[in-house]
């Protein structure tokens, strides 16, 4: 829509986890597999809580990686903690832009501002921009302070006059409604909301118009830092959301390719899978790396979409437009022969005026006068029943007229027009006589054909324009998406790394634990068959072992140790 707005500049700013958050990390994953809350330092959990187990370790995971003080108040500070991180990130941009007074805004859904002695992460925070970088504390608020409407108009004005410098709040109380952009150049998520539309909102903030400070100190840019924990949920959360936004923007514009998107892997009402939970607790990137990957596939996919659908349109556009370009240079032709045979014909005064040598059935005079009268007299009382009719002739050029029955303010009455035909039919006045003048009714038909040669123009005019598109139209129709070869690339490289993670997370079988026990090693059957015998371990199933299944083309076995998990083939006939 052309709104002059900054531009948003994502920075994931990661954090090494603590070593409380270390340790906390092994009683996660501990309590993720034995359902132990003790772990955790709190009661042995209700048959009730047993049941949403995933959702209470997702819940602390997320405290956890806020501070460790939500997990407990007795936990020590740390230098190394999002608080400290977030502190300094905050004291940096308050410093590089303290000369046009530039705003932030902190956003966390966890750990918010309460009154009273309670501590939080909003108010420690606080703390450490006063204590430990010398910014007064009446230039840092909290929005859940204002309890009117006057007293958060007053912190929007004063955020936009500069006076207030850093504004602390919520997805629910900042993130809407808030007109307090004029200043603003940095915005800070300390966690991640659960809903694309919230990062938005939060965003919005400082990403809209009228951000002057941005637009004329920042490069028209507003930073946008999100605070990210390893071996914690904070990044997979992220990208999970950026993956789930993608595909609602492609779902909305029409440009959504073929796939599908997971909303079960993580949500604020069950929690986390248990699989990927301890994946991502443990270190591993894997899943990360999926959700990277899936967001390249999809803003491909979504690219390519597009591409297509912009060539079938210029291909239906071409072929629209050649078959106008043919019929209207048909239309010229026709209509050309029809103009050379009426010049060839016509009658000239002295003047060089054309004659009006026109003949009625019925009417032997040659008067224009009664002639006109007689045709008035045709336009009142014909009815041909919708067809053609022939009632006179002017150069050799047959004179019609046609009954129409129409509704006009609900009443239904006759409607004759005349035409004078060659090899199209011309008309003067839409067909109608004029009903009052017999001469101008007697010289429709002259009229009617010496349009001929405007027509004609029209359609040239019209060529000139479809002979400019249509080659345009022929190079977008001819052009190749030039990359497939890269999507393709990545949707094998995602295929395999969903391999990897199925084996990763898959659970050992009884049978394989106890042959690692023992020392015994197994090999994973993983083979490209083509046209020659499959080579099976003597302990696998007798069902894939008979001769008729020995033989199997493009076929091949994934699995791990002890396990036939997986098959991928196009053949028929092996199960496994």
């Amino acid at each position: 829509m052309g709104v002059d707005r900054p531009a948003k500049n994502e920075i994931l700013h990661h954090i090494p986890p603590t070593p409380e958050q270390e340790d906390f990390i092994q009683k996660l994953m501990q309590f993720a597999k034995t359902g132990d809350a003790t772990l955790l330092g709190r009661l042995p959990l209700s048959e009730t809580e047993e049941k949403a187990k995933m959702l209470i370790a997702t819940d602390y995971a997320r405290k956890m990686a806020l501070d460790m003080r939500m997990i407990d108040p007795n936990y020590e500070d740390h230098p190394d903690n999002k608080a400290s991180h977030c502190a300094k990130m905050i004291a940096e941009y308050y410093q590089k832009y303290d000369a046009q007074k530039g705003t932030q805004f902190v956003f966390s859904d966890l750990g918010t501002y309460q009154p009273g002695d309670g501590w939080n992460v909003y108010s420690e925070i606080k703390r450490k921009l006063t204590e430990d970088y010398g910014i007064p504390p009446s230039e840092v608020r909290f929005i859940q302070e204002c309890k009117t409407d006057k007293a958060r108009k007053a912190v929007i004005d004063a955020m936009n006059a500069g006076t207030v410098r850093v504004l602390f709040g919520s997805t629910s109380m900042l993130g809407t409604g808030v007109n307090a952009q004029k200043r603003c150049v940095a915005i800070h998520h300390l966690d991640t909301p659960w809903r694309p539309s919230d990062l938005q909102q939060r965003d919005g903030r400082g990403v809209r118009a009228g951000n002057e400070i941005a637009k004329h100190f920042a490069g028209n840019n507003v930073d946008v830092i999100i605070y990210a924990v390893e071996k914690s949920l904070d990044s997979y959360k992220f990208n999970l959301l950026h993956c789930k936004q993608t595909f609602i923007s492609q779902l909305k514009s029409g440009a959504m390719g073929a796939r599908t998107i997971d909303e079960g892997a993580m949500d604020e009402k069950s929690g986390m899978n248990f699989s990927e939970y301890m994946a991502l607790l443990s270190g591993n990137t894997d899943l990360l790396d999926k959700a990277k990957l899936e967001k390249r596939i999809a803003s491909l996919e979504g690219e390519r979409k597009s591409f297509n659908k912009g060539k079938r349109d210029s291909e239906f556009k071409l072929e629209s437009k050649t078959g106008e370009l043919r019929n209207n240079t048909a239309f010229i032709d026709a209509m050309t022969e029809d103009w050379n045979r009426f010049l060839s014909v016509v009658q000239t005064d002295k003047e060089g005026n054309r004659l009006n040598i026109i003949k009625v059935d019925g009417v032997d005079s040659a008067d224009e006068k009664v002639i006109g009268k007689r045709l008035q007299e045709i336009a009142k009382n014909a009815t041909t029943g919708g067809l053609y009719t022939q009632v006179g002739e002017l150069y050799g050029f047959p004179i019609k007229v046609v009954s129409e029955r129409i509704l006009k303010e609900g009443l239904e009455f006759t409607d004759n027009r005349f035409v004078i035909e060659g090899n199209y039919k011309y008309t003067y006045n839409n067909g109608h006589l004029a009903l009052a003048d017999p001469l101008a009714a007697a010289r429709n038909f002259l009229n009617a054909i010496e349009r001929i040669p405007s027509i004609i123009d029209q359609y040239k005019a019209k060529n000139e324009v479809l002979k400019r598109e249509i080659p345009q139209l022929q190079e977008i129709a001819g052009k190749v998406w030039k990359k497939e070869d890269e999507l393709k690339q990545l949707k094998s490289e995602l295929a395999a790394l969903d391999r990897k993670i199925q084996l990763e997370l898959a659970p050992p079988t009884p049978e394989v634990a106890e042959k690692e026990n023992e020392g015994q090693q197994v090999k994973p059957e993983a083979e490209d068959v083509r046209n020659r015998q499959v080579q099976y371990p003597e302990n696998a199933p007798p069902q894939i072992r008979s001769p008729a299944d020995s033989i199997v083309a493009n076929h091949v076995i994934i699995g791990r140790p002890g396990l036939y998990a997986k098959e991928e083939t196009r053949s028929k006939g092996l199960k496994i």
